[in-house]
């Protein structure tokens, strides 16, 4: 298969590296040609602070992937989260030349809704349309071609970190794999599962990640917010490590297969094997017990998320409900109980839409950044050329950093 009709996904959490490739078939839709997965253990709440043990674990899932697909993987769409990232709303205008709105036109307005200060040791990663204005007629999606004498746009900027950034390309690099694109992960998940009529009536996607939530709002076909919440699904194992006294490891499986986030769902008969440490022999342990260390962990996440979607302002916005995804969203109880506290109507969100021999295997939520790298990928394809190629000089791979995030800006559709 030539590899120029590839896309590739790379998500780079907290817990695991996952990495999925796509093809895009006669319909539209992206076949799954690929998948490679790793433990991650170079990440702490989304940001890299290992660059050697996540290069090794970044190229394992590579590797994995490669040996599906059967051709060598030479760039990828890399997803960015963490409590770093900060999202704003902003307003630009400016005046039409010629009476009929250009590209440059455009340019231009986006410039100007972008001229807001932002600290040394941030970068804007994202500048996305919400409206364009065009001598008050609002809610123009693509203004192209329009007459008038004044243009206005609102946008969303998204700012993260430089340095965040920055490890995040040099440890793909380090791993022989160029960086076509980084992506805010809550924006790629919502557009591997969110339907058209979500974004329509307003919906919140809430990405319960390893180290992190991320969160988004959108509305009237739009961004609206990004936020983040430093909780996640590696606390909640952390937690039944320290409280059934087992392994990291072994916790995690527990979690997974065991975990539930309500006791009134569990019978009080139900009993799981729990491996002990130092050579101790496994016990068994009512689950119920285990739900016990489960449910106040999950309350403190989902209320700490309910409080960024009221400290948004949008939540009485968001008609069509909360969409969970991540691996902890596939916890028992999880759904339920995010609607007692959220008060709103809540869904497990998977990846749609996708064709090819591991479908399967990826309508998880856990695969829902990766996939979403793909179709933001398939939007995006030929748009822009790698951020950086592989070179030897820190200056260099910073300067084309720098130079390509003044050029990043998408369109929600």
């Amino acid at each position: 298969m030539p590899k120029s009709e590839l896309i590739v996904g790379l998500d780079i959490g907290t817990t695991k590296i996952c990495v999925v490739v796509g093809e895009i078939n006669d319909h539209g839709n992206i076949n799954i040609v690929g998948v490679g997965n790793s433990p991650s253990t170079g990440l702490r709440k989304g940001v890299v602070v290992n660059i050697e043990q996540t290069v090794q674990s970044i190229r394992q899932a590579i590797d994995e992937a490669e040996a599906m697909v059967g051709c060598t993987i030479g760039s990828v769409y890399a997803g960015i989260a963490g409590s770093h990232i900060k999202g704003t709303n902003s307003h630009g205008v400016i005046a039409i030349k010629g009476g009929e709105v250009s590209q440059k036109d455009i340019e231009r307005v986006l410039d100007a809704a972008k001229a807001v200060a932002i600290p040394m040791d941030r970068d804007v990663i994202h500048i996305l349309p919400q409206e364009y204005i065009v001598d008050d007629q609002r809610g123009i999606i693509e203004p192209l071609g329009m007459s008038g004498v004044r243009l206005e746009v609102n946008v969303h900027i998204v700012t993260g970190s430089v340095t965040s950034a920055q490890n995040i390309l040099r440890s793909c690099q380090k791993s022989n794999i160029d960086v076509t694109d980084i992506v805010l992960e809550a924006l790629a998940s919502s557009k591997a599962i969110l339907t058209d009529e979500e974004r329509e009536i307003g919906v919140a996607i809430v990405d319960i990640g390893g180290g992190t939530s991320d969160i988004a709002i959108f509305a009237d076909n739009a961004i609206k917010y990004t936020g983040a919440v430093p909780l996640g699904g590696q606390n909640l194992t952390n937690d039944i490590a320290f409280g059934l006294r087992t392994p990291i490891s072994a916790a995690e499986k527990i979690k997974i297969k065991y975990g539930c986030c309500l006791g009134e769902m569990v019978s009080p008969d139900e009993t799981i094997e729990v491996p002990s440490v130092g050579g101790r022999p496994s016990r068994q342990v009512a689950r119920q017990v285990l739900a016990a260390i489960c449910e106040p962990r999950m309350e403190e996440i989902f209320f700490h998320i309910n409080q960024e979607l009221e400290r948004s302002g949008y939540k009485r916005k968001i008609g069509a409900g909360v969409v969970l995804t991540g691996g902890s969203s596939l916890i028992e109880g999880a759904q339920e109980l995010a609607e007692q506290i959220f008060g709103l109507p809540t869904r497990i969100g998977s990846p749609q839409n996708l064709g090819g021999g591991f479908t399967e295997m990826v309508s998880n939520p856990k695969y829902a950044t990766a996939v979403g790298l793909l179709f933001y990928g398939a939007e995006n394809e030929g748009a822009s050329e790698p951020i950086f190629a592989e070179t030897d000089s820190d200056s260099g791979v910073l300067s084309k950093v720098l130079n390509h995030m003044k050029k990043w800006f998408s369109e929600i559709k």
